[in-house]
């Protein structure tokens, strides 16, 4: 009958449309569940002194409030992932996310924000990638090197070899190339950073070696400039990690930098600066944060000579030396010997209070005196 055909059209035009939207619920679901958030936020307090000019005056003392937040989304299927995570800060200041209160954003107008990651990662087996904005993946004990701010864009690829006998427990090679600034001609036209390592995992994992070498080429001497003559750096760099007592969080650790350019006949770099060229440190460590009422305590001393480093890709935590004459923001912290010492306290495990302080001083003056600097620090970190 023509009503009842009616009916049963409609009814199974329903059943369609409900079976469908059931599909499409559970792959929503199965969507969303693979999706993760990441975020935290720091305060800090921070209180600079002491802190001397290369012409003898001083910086005048200062006490900053600043402030931190990131946040971000991941989505991880079987053996990839991608995702993104913005963060506050001025754009032109990569070593430095964190904004001082009261500092002209046009009278309580909006912040400042930038992408910090945008990424694909791969895991397959023994093999590890990344592709896009990712961090600076190579093993290291610290920001001296390269700052845990900057967030390098290129390739990056690592291979594990489980070894798993009584001496050596694994070698990993990690291999990748970092565009700084690309040029729109060939490859090796580009801004950019290139680097091998070898980490290696031994004695039941009480010892890490990670030698390495690392290859900078066509790098701006001055950054944000666009008058700066280019150079490069060829810097070995060996370090190492050892926990002192068996099962302890008591390490020590060792780094040792060597750039094996010459600068001889490079006219833009003072005689006093061109065979500044090593650097080490070294590092005591004990301790944790990782659950409520944890202490973590470390003792850090640093010796970097001019060009052991690429000085604006690394921390700008210890001093408040910059590139302000050259009209950048950026940190310049090589040629500089000094003191680092943290206390950590974990209120639980999503927060805790970190106070650093430190001690610096230059080791080839640029002027008619040698640069200094004191600095004390107390952060609140909450991860989300």
């Amino acid at each position: 009958m023509p009503h009842i055909d009616r009916y049963m059209k409609k009814s199974i035009g329903f059943l369609v449309c409900l079976f469908f939207a059931c599909i499409m619920h559970a792959q929503l679901d199965s969507i969303f569940s693979r999706i993760e958030q990441e975020g935290d936020f720091r305060f800090r307090i921070e209180q600079d002194w002491n802190s001397r000019r290369s012409d003898g005056t001083f910086r005048t003392n200062r006490t900053r409030l600043r402030y931190r937040l990131r946040t971000g989304l991941k989505y991880s299927q079987d053996w990839y992932s991608f995702g993104f995570r913005i963060r506050t800060g001025d754009l032109r200041k990569q070593q430095d996310p964190q904004l001082t209160l009261g500092t002209a954003f046009e009278e309580f107008g909006t912040l400042p924000l930038g992408f910090e990651k945008v990424y694909f990662k791969g895991n397959i087996k023994q093999f590890s990638f990344w592709l896009g904005k990712y961090d600076f993946s190579f093993e290291r004990n610290n920001e001296l090197f390269w700052s845990d701010n900057v967030y390098p864009e290129g390739v990056y690829g690592s291979y594990v070899f489980p070894i798993r006998n009584d001496v050596v427990q694994s070698v990993a090679i990690n291999a990748g190339h970092y565009i700084i600034g690309a040029s729109g001609a060939g490859f090796d036209a580009d801004e950019y950073v290139q680097g091998i390592q070898a980490h290696m995992k031994l004695f039941n994992e009480r010892l890490e070696l990670f030698p390495s070498f690392y290859r900078f080429r066509n790098i701006d001497y001055i950054p944000d400039n666009v008058f700066t003559p280019s150079l490069d750096y060829s810097i070995f760099h060996v370090g190492s990690r050892v926990t002192l007592l068996p099962k302890s969080a008591f390490k020590f650790e060792l780094d040792w930098y060597y750039n094996v350019e010459d600068y001889a006949s490079d006219v833009n770099i003072p005689d006093a600066l061109k065979n500044e060229k090593t650097g080490f440190v070294a590092g005591l460590k004990w301790g944790e944060t990782k659950k409520k009422n944890d202490y973590f305590f470390s003792l850090t001393y640093a010796y970097l000579e001019r060009f052991s480093a690429l000085d604006y890709m690394a921390q700008n935590d210890w001093a408040r030396w910059d590139y302000s004459d050259f009209n950048s923001p950026d940190g310049r912290l090589t040629n500089m010997n000094g003191f680092e010492f943290v206390a950590a306290y974990a209120i639980n495990k999503n927060a805790k209070l970190v106070m650093k302080v430190y001690q610096v001083n230059q080791l080839v003056r640029m002027g008619a005196f040698e640069e200094n600097g004191s600095r004390v620090r107390l952060d609140l970190d909450v991860r989300m």
